[in-house]
């Protein structure tokens, strides 16, 4: 590979040093007073947070980590029996909310048209309408970029009939592959990990040993000229690259970063091959189990403004974003007593005071006493054994049935308490970023669309998990928090034993799915701050994805199953449902569809970039991937049908050979009161070409359907999707790769 003195410029080892002194010559401690209590019925939760401080120097920095070790010592921190690493706590790694917040399918204010496009043309699906999400694949009217391991191609892709690659050219990644990217105007930023390399020596050694600390890349590209795309910039900031989104002509991006707790290196921003600067470091003062540098970097991408800053939290796992605050959220596993310690607490907490009074009394006295304390318990256990022996058997089981009862509820209550997710505010604001806010709630989140911004309140959906006498046992939560997340509002232990498979807020409203063996859609009332359900549906199967269709109607993508030889449950096809929500109280569903059986999958169960919908255009399109050994099944399931003819249908015939694979993409329309009828499919991969491995996306322009998987493109009529208009192969085509420089 062709090496690219503009792409990636190594920092030295005298560029660090010098933003490590620019680091510790910085201005005096900045101080945010923020004080948050959070309260709600049944698990209290009390967050005292000290002013929000910035680190003067790395000394001070170091000092802070190492008594934060001492202290974290002290806990014992089980995650099923065992001691929560640190590659645990990294598992993340990572507006105005209107009641519909259908994405946008012609361009905006961020992404001016193209001369000699088409006047309608769709774009990313994204969660806030009018915030970008970054993604491997972006368009306008009339071109379209995709990013494929080191590569972007350009392909001229309006009109459909003559669309072609115009330009591919590489950029240097160093082994790494390009994340995603944003299109704004005729300008691309393209995100990737990198890693940068200096030398120290271990403890007790004499030889230098290489480390590699991870570095973000976001760099900028004119693609004016698209048979000749040009570097702009290249900023590398320290840490992997955690999220992004574009707001206007902003870009904001995450990276993490782990903190060397012995030699903690501050994260540093390269703004150029010549300039490097050393964000602020800040931090709080309630403790982390394992502390991380969270950057947040804004830029514009018309300018040279930028601005960074650097938070010592834990590794940002889950992120949303609004016109106006950035939420960052992570797990937190609360201290979790030793053995003796917990028992210690249980036993005076919740035992002692069920037992007889006069037995309460002489514990106490025997606890306050001033004897040794190892021989506390052996008088405690004397009068115990004493005290039951004086009881009828009746009495006796009463009362242990009652402390079971109760010790059993101190443990789930300290199971609760123990998994949280943390939630970390920050306002922005045409390039700017200060903090607002810190909370945590109980349980953890299934995804980015598990929160939601709305007139001023943040909502949340959670799942919380812990052990019984009985096995693992599971509860949902939504949980409201005002502007400065304090907790106003909750709903707990929605669908007892299940867990949250999908979630959409909706303005006042949000739907919920949940799954443990059937699928129960729920309705909830956020109109007020107490959340509430107002109607629910139980139907075999789940939804992993939920989106709104209009006000009154909600599309489902997700998975139907059967039940297995052992009892259990196990998924058959893609299902796609039609909820009607329009009598809040009895949500029905107005049709599914059923797509193949075992081995069949869809993308969008995992990444809701891959959905296509228009209204307007009646018009959603689904990527779809089987797999079958032996005799194969057909791609739609024995006893659905063509919504239009109403005759079964069955796509896929035997192959007599090779395991059945198919890769392709299903095109519906939807009418509100029927349901979907399949408008036809586009095939990408039926088992006599190359599959080149994971992705597929598909846009509009005007009336051409571009489907896309990594090995091809497709385009075809919209009126009519049998007619294929054009393809391009994107990968193999032997052309002569240019790299940037």
């Amino acid at each position: 590979m062709k090496n690219s003195t503009v792409i990636l410029v190594s920092i030295s080892i005298t560029v660090a040093v010098l933003g490590v002194i620019a680091f510790v010559l910085s201005s005096n401690p900045q101080h945010v007073d923020n004080v948050v209590t959070n309260t709600h019925q049944e698990n209290t939760i009390q967050v005292q947070i000290s002013d929000l401080k910035k680190f003067n120097s790395t000394d001070e920095m170091q000092k802070f980590l190492l008594d934060s070790q001492v202290r974290s010592s002290q806990y014992y921190y089980p995650t099923h029996g065992g001691i929560i690493s640190q590659e645990q706590i990294k598992m993340g790694r990572p507006e105005t909310t209107l009641p519909v917040p259908t994405p946008p399918t012609t361009s905006d204010t961020s992404n001016t048209p193209s001369s000699g496009g088409g006047k309608r043309y769709s774009t990313t699906n994204v969660q806030v309408a009018g915030i970008d999400e970054p993604d491997f694949l972006k368009n306008d009217n009339k071109y379209a970029y995709i990013l494929s391991q080191d590569k972007l191609t350009i392909i001229d892709a309006y009109p459909g009939d003559t669309a072609k690659i115009i330009s591919k050219v590489g950029l240097d990644v160093k082994g790494d592959y390009l994340q995603n990217m944003f299109l704004n105007q005729d300008r691309l930023v393209i995100f990737y990990n990198d890693d940068r390399q200096s030398y120290a020596i271990p403890k007790y050694d004499y030889i230098p040993n290489p480390v590699y600390t991870p570095v973000t890349h976001a760099v900028i590209i004119d693609v004016s000229d698209k048979e000749n795309p040009k570097i702009l910039k290249n900023y590398e900031v320290t840490g992997y690259y955690t999220g992004a989104r574009m707001i206007g002509d902003y870009v904001y991006f995450i990276s993490n970063s782990y903190v060397d707790y012995i030699h903690p290196m501050p994260p540093i921003l390269q703004k150029s091959a010549s300039l490097a600067i050393t964000p602020d470091v800040y931090y709080f003062g309630n403790p982390e189990l394992n502390y991380n540098f969270d950057t947040i970097t804004a830029f514009n991408i018309f300018s040279d403004e930028i601005n960074s800053k650097t938070f010592m939290i834990g590794a940002t796992g889950t992120l949303y974003v609004s016109n106006d605050a950035i939420y960052l959220t992570y797990q937190k596993y609360q201290p979790y007593y030793n053995d003796e310690t917990y028992n210690k607490d249980r036993f005076f907490t919740v035992i002692v005071p069920l037992l007889p009074s006069d037995i309460q009394s002489q514990i106490n006295s025997i606890q306050s006493s001033g004897i040794d304390p190892s021989q506390k318990w052996t008088l405690i256990s004397d009068l115990l054994q004493n005290t039951y022996n004086k009881m009828s058997e009746n009495d006796k089981n009463v009362l242990f049935e009652k402390i079971q009862k109760a010790a059993s509820e101190y443990d789930i209550k300290v199971q609760q308490d123990y998994r949280q997710t943390v939630i970390q505010k920050f306002s922005i604001n045409n390039g700017t970023v200060s903090y607002t806010a810190h909370s945590q709630v109980p349980g953890y989140l299934l995804n980015q669309y598990s929160m939601d911004e709305y007139k001023n309140k943040f909502r949340v959906a959670t799942t919380t998990e812990y052990f019984t006498s009985k096995g693992v046992t599971t509860a949902n939560n939504i949980y409201v928090l005002d502007s400065s997340l304090n907790m106003v509002g909750s709903l707990e232990k929605v669908a007892p034993e299940e867990s949250i498979y999908s979630a959409r807020f909706m303005g006042d409203k949000m739907y919920l799915v949940t799954y443990q063996r059937i699928d129960p859609f729920f309705v909830i009332d956020l109109s007020s701050d107490t959340p509430k359900i107002l109607g629910a549906l139980k139907i075999p199967g789940y939804s992993s994805y939920l989106h709104p269709y209009d006000d009154t109607h909600i599309i489902g993508i997700g998975k139907e199953t059967k039940q297995n030889q052992y009892g259990g449950l196990q998924p058959i096809g893609v299902k796609i449902s039609l909820f009607d929500v329009s009598d809040v109280s009895n949500p029905v569903t107005v049709d599914t569809y059923l797509i193949g059986g075992e081995g069949t999958d869809s993308e969008i169960l995992s990444d809701p970039k891959a959905f296509l919908f228009d209204k307007e255009k009646n018009l959603l399109s689904i990527p779809v991937s089987s797999q079958y050994y032996g005799q194969p099944i057909p791609l739609v399931s024995e006893g659905s049908s063509d919504s239009t003819t109403g005759k079964p249908v069955d796509i896929m015939p035997p192959h007599p050979i090779m395991p059945y694979n198919w890769k392709g993409f299903y095109i519906f329309g939807i009418d509100p009161a029927k349901g979907f009828s399949l408008k036809g499919l586009v095939d990408h991969y039926n088992g006599t070409n190359y599959d080149y491995g994971y992705g597929s996306r598909s846009f509009y322009i005007n009336d051409s359907l571009y489907t896309v998987t990594p090995g091809f493109m497709k385009i075809n009529d919209l009126e009519d999707i049998k007619h294929e208009i054009n393809s391009i192969t994107l990968g193999g085509t032997g052309q002569l790769i240019k790299y940037l420089n």
